[in-house]
């Protein structure tokens, strides 16, 4: 099979077929098959602090909590993605096993290598889907959140955070401190001299 995804197209049941057999988890775009690198542990940490929250204001509702394997696939032929933590409440992704197709919340934490992909290409991704009420981008480097909101005619608007500010998310009907994302984050300052 891997000489099969050698091939400079790949098909989606291909992808779909070899992917739980590698050690690496790997998004499908266009044919195209892409390896995922990992994140630093303050990533992982701001990624598990939104976890926390969502996971027991969600518990009894029927919601399903995904971490960073947990594969969104914007259609049942890709794109297939695997966004850092998103929440789906739709029954048609309840019983699903290889990826959820009906998110109604995506949350990415940014790192500098990903960070213009995550605004750019991938949002424009994320955006094909038609469940999708907010789009997170979570700073890894400094107290910031950006949360993109689906309004009432269609139109995605920013609502930036920063210190001290709470933060609303609509789609799940929950509030909380921004802070409380950052809990046990310790940010590097580089020296100048």
């Amino acid at each position: 099979m891997i000489a099969e995804l050698n091939q400079s197209r790949v098909s989606p049941q291909e992808y779909l077929d070899w992917e739980p057999l590698q050690t690496l988890r790997y998004e499908y775009i266009d044919g195209e098959v892409y390896a995922m690198t990992g994140g630093t542990l303050s990533h992982s940490e701001i990624a598990g602090n939104l976890i926390a929250l969502l996971k027991p204001h969600l518990r009894g509702s029927g919601c399903r909590v995904l971490g960073s394997d947990g594969k969104i696939g914007v259609t049942d032929n890709g794109p297939f993605l695997y966004p850092d933590v998103s929440v789906t409440c739709d029954r048609r992704d309840q019983g699903a096993l290889k990826f959820a197709r009906h998110p109604q919340l995506i949350a990415e934490v940014l790192s500098p290598s990903t960070e213009a992909y995550d605004r750019g290409g991938k949002f424009a991704l994320y955006r094909r889907l038609e469940s999708l009420k907010e789009y997170i981008l979570i700073s890894s480097e400094s107290i910031s959140v950006d949360v993109f909101r689906l309004n009432e005619k269609r139109r995605w608007e920013l609502i930036p955070y920063g210190e001290g500010d709470e933060i609303q998310l609509l789609s799940v009907n929950l509030s909380f401190r921004v802070e409380q994302l950052y809990e046990d984050i310790e940010f590097i300052t580089e020296i100048l001299e």
